[in-house]
């Protein structure tokens, strides 16, 4: 497998052992720099520039030095992408089309090496990761297309005069990701950005920077103009910069609530709007009549995908009583049979939280719901793979915890790992109660044979994106959001087009001025 020149394969050794990739007992590190604008990596050469180590959560190991963009190099990239967009909102839909259809094109072309670089930087399975890749080529495709048909409104008034609309780019916008699906973010804000005739500059999570500058290096060699996206790497710090410059028209940020918060807040000061993508605590309400089998599958995928590291995750499952039994038994079988280990492994199924004090964190959880009474039926302990290249890797046991009442920290806080509490309920009424009981509205799923009562109760349910039947499924076509304090706008789906964009009215007056004086 050919590795890109962001990685120097040969201090890492063989990827491939025995037929199968896996981490080798070599080091891997990134030499080359991760900063990028005016159509090019960027290295920092001011020695006050802060620089802080990325480990490689598979195995603890340093996966390089992140130098972290002051106010100077924020202010580089802002001009860098301030240049490309008086290029760049000037062409046709179908020329931005052409660009954004040949960067998904080269997507697909490198859906294995891009791949492996979000394994190794975040840690989740390399089956997870190509879906995440894929995710992130077909909302480049999806919008677009959207870029084609960009239009405003015709409006007939009196006397043959008539009035019309514009749909007009913002300028430059700030995206800033979250480390858990790194890759899937970049690609999820810029391409409706860019796809109004906005340009973007991205600061990806600290935690995971390896991969937005594929994306920003993808889409210059598809025929971006330079600036058109770029990415600036740091922290908080670097953050609040971005969001601070008097040239950026808009801010996109996924991440937790009180950083949603502050960046509201910020952005507030130059009455920028923003979209936020926050937390969850989701309720998955399983009821009587479900499939059993397949309500099981949705619990799974609702708590364990990406190492339980999804805003979005059902963490709180409401059981009815009379299947609890027959569901914690099912359920607790098939979360001792997940395969924990070597993430770049074909047949892993969970890898490593995406930091060592992450891991702690989330097992701080798991002894704190014992503390306070609920039962740990599986899982909840820090885990050793078998292989010793891994002994300092960050990896935990899926969890599930059983007589979990409403008023429990694991209930109520968002734990973002692979943690499920299950809590037993007796009428419809009663359990969307509880399950609305939160200030956080990110996602609901119902599984039910009557089609009625699904979706009357997701119709009562608050939340932004529901599933009835199935957990997690996110299709780029449709929107993807939150009510409540989970977030403000969407992502994906027509709908994004309008909250990175901006409406001009135009009145055309056939005749002469009407005059009051």
């Amino acid at each position: 497998m050919k590795m890109s020149s962001l990685l120097t394969a040969g201090l890492r050794g063989a990827l491939y052992s025995t037929g199968t990739r896996s981490l080798s007992s070599g080091t891997l590190h990134i030499k080359e720099p991760l900063n990028f604008w005016c159509g090019g990596r960027v290295n920092i050469k001011d020695v006050r520039a802060k620089s802080e180590p990325v480990y490689e959560p598979a195995t603890g190991r340093v996966l390089c030095q992140l130098q972290a963009c002051g106010a100077t190099e924020v202010d580089a990239a802002v001009r860098s992408a301030s240049a490309a967009f008086t290029v760049w909102r000037k062409l046709a839909g179908m020329e931005r089309a052409r660009v954004m259809l040949e960067a998904a094109r080269l997507i697909e072309k490198r859906r294995e090496e891009i791949a492996e670089i979000e394994v190794v930087n975040n840690g989740k399975s390399i089956t997870e990761a190509r879906l995440d890749v894929d995710s992130a080529r077909l909302c480049i495709e999806y919008f677009a297309g959207q870029a084609t048909v960009l239009s405003g409104q015709h409006v007939q008034l009196a006397g043959g005069s008539f009035a019309y609309t514009r749909r007009e780019p913002l300028g430059v916008c700030v995206g800033i990701g979250a480390w858990n699906y790194p890759i899937q973010i970049a690609a999820w804000k810029s391409a409706p950005a860019i796809a109004c005739g906005n340009s973007m500059v991205f600061k990806p999570s600290p935690v995971t920077p390896a991969t937005a500058v594929l994306l920003a290096e993808i889409y210059s060699q598809a025929g971006a103009p330079e600036g058109l996206f770029n990415v600036v790497q740091g922290g908080q710090e670097t953050g609040s910069l971005l969001c601070h410059h008097p040239d950026v028209a808009k801010i996109s940020f996924t991440g937790s609530v009180p950083t949603g918060k502050k960046i509201m807040e910020m952005a507030s000061r130059g009455v920028r709007p923003v979209t936020l993508e926050l937390g969850g605590k989701s309720p998955v309400i399983i009821f009587e009549d479900t499939d059993l089998e397949n309500a099981v599958r949705g619990a799974l995928m609702a708590n364990f995908l990406s190492q339980g590291q999804v805003c979005s995750n059902g963490t709180r499952v409401f059981v009815q009583s009379s299947i609890v039994p027959h569901f914690l038994k099912e359920v607790v079988r098939r979360t001792k049979a997940i395969l924990i280990g070597d993430p770049l492994l074909e047949d892993t199924r969970m890898g490593a939280l995406v930091s060592k004090p992450h891991l702690e964190r989330v097992l701080g959880y798991v002894n704190q719901a014992k503390k306070e009474g609920a039962r740990v039926l599986c899982g909840g302990e820090p885990f050793i793979p078998t292989d010793p290249k891994l002994k300092d890797g960050y990896y935990m046991t899926p969890c599930v915890l059983d007589g979990c009442t409403d008023d429990m920290t694991c209930v109520k806080e968002e734990i973002f790992g692979p943690v499920m509490s299950v809590l037993s309920f007796d009428t419809e009424d009663e359990v969307l109660r509880r399950a609305n009981d939160s200030s956080l509205g990110l996602a609901a799923g119902v599984f039910t044979k009557d089609i009625k009562r699904a979706h009357r109760v997701i119709e009562n349910l608050q939340a932004g994106s529901c599933f009835i039947n199935n957990y997690n499924i996110t299709p780029v076509e449709v929107p993807f959001g939150g009510y409540k304090a989970s977030g403000i706008g969407r992502e994906n789906g027509q709908v994004t087009i309008e909250f990175y964009s901006q409406l001009k009215t135009v009145v055309v007056e056939m005749g002469d001025v009407d005059s009051l004086f």
